[in-house]
């Protein structure tokens, strides 16, 4: 039998094995195969631009892909969605989309606290029109071409210009279940020195800041600072800090008797969660609004893996562990089994990737927190914005 001849099915698949170079040349050998690949259904062309965008270093052929008809345009989401900032503003040909695509890839790439830079322009607009403006460079007032959200990211990654978010907001979860909304000068932005001052305050200087990374994505990931230590009393224990690193419902297991490297995985077979990593084990005062989340029904907590916005294939099954190493959530889970528990505030920024110094940061705020931690939406007692209230 000739190929040609097998199943479009099987064929398609067959051919998602190629790269993009090879993809495009067997796409012309013959009607049949022009008919395959550009078949949206099908749509043999995303596996080699996914493994492409994955390798960074990307194809010269991706550059003009949407200059071929032969590719369906729904591949081009994928690209917005996860390609380098500097590759789509200065290399790629982009293709002519639809409003409601140019959306999907807004949501798939950015928070949705970003959306305030679209304003009322399209989603286009929002994602790529370009404006003027004045910037402060290295004491030297120059003119960018600046668009609206992304050439933002690409711009504060690469340099220190503060000019288009005056104030950086940010989310401290504090240990009697409230959280504030914060904001700082973006200028002077430190996480590291807040939470210090942090610190001070609750007469936790002593400790070990402890700094992980909850989730990455292509132009920036989250950050939280916290401090770990075996707590006097129940009152010192933060709850919602355990709660946003370790998902309730979703706790360790080891990957077969004679590993030692735990996996992940929604527990299943109970009616309540019983987190003992960090919840107190006595009896709890039926007054405790934070005491009683450790017995919320295990159908309170319904999850599903993020994809708007598209986590970095580091994080691809966030809120669930993604093998490979840099998923470090649970890292903490041997010190809560030696009697360790998150105390004091836990504090949550965002920060923007491609900073040589990594010293860029951007607002972070509720809506983007109930996007990354869904079920701290019904856990946390009191929103604050400001200070206040939360100590």
């Amino acid at each position: 039998m000739r190929f040609e001849h097998l199943p479009v099915e099987l064929i398609a698949e067959i051919l998602s094995e190629l790269d993009i170079p090879s993809l495009i040349t067997v796409s012309h050998l013959s009607k049949r195969l022009y008919l395959v690949t550009s078949d949206s259904a099908l749509n043999p062309w995303r596996r080699p631009i996914l493994a492409d965008l994955l390798a960074h270093d990307y194809d010269r052929t991706l550059k003009h892909l949407s200059v071929r008809s032969v590719v369906p345009r729904q591949n081009w989401v994928e690209i917005l969605s996860l390609a380098r900032p500097s590759f789509l503003l200065y290399e790629a040909t982009l293709p002519n989309l639809r409003s409601c695509e140019w959306e999907e890839c807004f949501t798939r790439r950015f928070l949705p606290s970003w959306q305030k830079w679209r304003k009322d322009g399209s989603w286009k607009e929002g994602f790529l029109k370009c404006v003027l403006s004045p910037c402060d460079v290295r004491q030297t007032i120059m003119v960018h071409i600046r668009n609206r959200v992304l050439f933002r990211l690409w711009h504060r990654g690469a340099t220190s210009c503060t000019t288009d978010e005056a104030w950086t907001k940010y989310i401290v979860l504090n240990r009697n279940g409230s959280a504030n909304l914060l904001e700082a000068s973006a200028r002077s932005f430190n996480p590291v020195t807040i939470f210090n001052q942090m610190k001070m305050q609750s007469n936790l200087a002593h400790l070990e800041t402890h700094i992980h990374s909850v989730v990455e994505f292509a132009d920036f990931r989250i950050l939280t600072f916290g401090t770990m230590a075996t707590p006097r009393t129940q009152a010192s224990i933060n709850v919602n800090a355990h709660l946003l690193l370790n998902p309730p419902g979703i706790e360790p297991r080891e990957r077969s008797s004679g590993s030692a490297v735990p996996y992940y995985a929604p527990v299943s077979g109970r009616s309540h969660i019983d987190d003992h990593g960090v919840y107190p084990v006595v009896a709890a005062s039926p007054v405790s609004e934070v005491s009683q989340v450790h017995r919320l029904p295990l159908s309170s907590f319904t999850y599903s893996r993020l994809t708007r916005p598209c986590p970095a294939a580091i994080h691809s099954n966030y809120p669930f562990h993604t093998p490979g190493g840099a998923d470090l959530r649970w890292a903490s889970y041997a010190e809560i089994e030696e009697g360790s528990r998150w105390v004091g505030g836990l504090l949550i920024t965002v920060q923007l990737l491609g900073s040589s110094d990594g010293r860029q940061y951007a607002t972070f705020n509720w809506a983007d927190l109930w996007t990354i931690a869904p079920w701290l939406e019904e856990i946390i007692t009191k929103r604050i914005d400001g200070q206040g209230l939360g100590h």
